[in-house]
């Protein structure tokens, strides 16, 4: 959340090196811990309008392309039982029917704690001004010039105001957005949605299966055909300085602007980040490979703890999937239905939003290819 920008300017300001960012979203080092927040079911829970049945089954999870990070091998065979899925990421219609029902106030909007922030920060980081320590969170500020893509603070910026409502800052808004993706997405404030709608957050397993769209080991949610702006969101040119717009969208889309996949979801590829329920390990596959070998690892739901890198000092990092508007092959390629990316549960940005699934039962005359007792975490 506030961390993600604070961190950035907090290095520059203290003279402190950046570390090399993996990918279009920033590491964090810090972050903030609030109360759980929980909302009652809203009326007609487990409702399925506006969500595909996945029947299930198996498939192999990860990839050895080119283009793939470490976390991502080995490619493991996983099994999965039947769900149904938002067909698109929740928009800003959808979030703000919540909010108008719940009063629900997102963590980008709640009050900041120094020194919650301070206790997850390198030892000796200095206070940052006070008009930094204000509700806000990390905006895309595109540089004019070529920087060093390990300087990720070049293109981040910390902004007071910045939420779901005001996505660029004060005197932005979603009035004319109100079918793109929402934005600015802790996953406490995805929790919160899902269990008001009387859904959840889908496992990592279930969104690679669904993302895949029944063409299991392709890379991409299309196949093998290297991307086009035709099937996703992403950046043209160079990042982070120079986006051709060739796809025609310079940040979101409205959902449903590019092809859906083989099962009918939209935007499984850029666009935006979306939350799943997993916590984070960089080293989860080897780890399920090496307490399985041989056989399919089924309904994995991701490890009891975190172990992510890139957030050192945060007890908990979830995984998040799909890419974003900002992926890039020189620098991001995470539109793969493969590809990993985590942050703290309290994290928010301009290109991290979500999806959800339900347990309900199956269509008349489906059957779900229920995959058996869960397998290893």
């Amino acid at each position: 959340m506030f961390a993600l920008a604070a961190i950035a300017t907090l290095f520059a300001q203290a003279g402190q090196p950046a570390e090399p960012a993996p990918c279009c979203a920033p590491p964090d080092a810090a972050t903030l811990r609030f109360a759980a927040f929980t909302q009652p079911d809203a009326e007609g829970a487990n409702a399925t309008e506006g969500m595909v049945y996945i029947p299930g089954g198996e498939f192999s999870m990860g990839s050895t392309d080119p283009l793939a990070r470490p976390d991502e091998a080995p490619v493991h065979r996983v099994r999965v039982d039947g769900f149904w899925i938002d067909t698109t990421e929740v928009t800003n219609a959808q979030f703000k029917a919540f909010v108008d029902a719940t009063g629900y106030q997102t963590i980008a909007e709640r009050p900041v704690d120094w020194e919650e922030i301070k206790a997850q920060l390198p030892p000796g980081t200095p206070k940052p001004p006070e008009e930094n320590l204000q509700p806000g969170s990390l905006v895309f500020t595109p540089p004019d010039h070529p920087v060093d893509l390990r300087r990720f603070d070049l293109w981040w910026t910390w902004t007071t105001g910045a939420c779901w409502k005001h996505p660029e800052g004060p005197g932005t808004n979603i009035d004319d957005r109100m079918d793109h993706p929402v934005v600015h997405i802790a996953w406490d404030d995805a929790v919160a949605y899902a269990q008001w709608a009387g859904k959840r957050l889908p496992t990592e397993a279930e969104w690679e299966f669904a993302a895949r769209g029944g063409l299991d080991g392709k890379v991409n949610t299309w196949g093998d055909e290297p991307i086009g702006p035709s099937h996703a969101n992403t950046w043209e040119g160079h990042f982070p300085d120079a986006n051709t717009t060739e796809d025609g969208h310079d940040r979101t889309a409205p959902v449903k602007s590019y092809p859906a996949n083989g099962y009918g979801l939209y935007d499984m590829a850029g666009n935006v980040w979306e939350w799943c329920s997993d916590k984070f390990r960089y080293d989860e596959y080897a780890r399920r490979v090496a307490a399985n070998p041989g056989v399919a690892i089924v309904n994995p739901i991701g490890p009891e703890g975190a172990v992510d890198p890139r957030n050192p000092r945060s007890p908990i990092s979830r995984v998040h999937r799909g890419g974003s508007f900002l992926c890039n092959d020189s620098y991001c390629a995470s539109y793969r239905p493969s590809a990993r990316m985590a942050a703290p549960p309290d994290s928010a940005m301009s290109h991290l939003g979500f999806r959800c699934v339900s347990d309900a039962p199956p269509p008349a005359g489906e059957q779900s290819h229920d995959a058996g007792p869960e397998g290893s975490r």
